[in-house]
């Protein structure tokens, strides 16, 4: 490949990229839960974990 198509390649493609950083950071961002939150669902986890028998697959909750 000549070098000016290689970085007219190159350019195209940081332009893409530019575009699709630009368009993202408009969306809007979910904040994180609450620490509390956090804690509870841990705590939830490990109760279930302690709840499930030895010979079974661990429970684990969807992070």
């Amino acid at each position: 490949m000549h070098a000016d198509i290689h970085h007219r390649l190159h350019a195209l493609t940081a332009a893409e990229l530019h575009r699709a950083a630009d368009r993202s950071v408009d969306l809007p961002r979910t904040p994180a839960p609450p620490l509390r939150v956090q804690i509870g669902w841990r705590l939830v986890e490990l109760g279930l974990r302690l709840a499930t028998p030895a010979d079974r697959r661990p429970v684990t909750l969807a992070a």
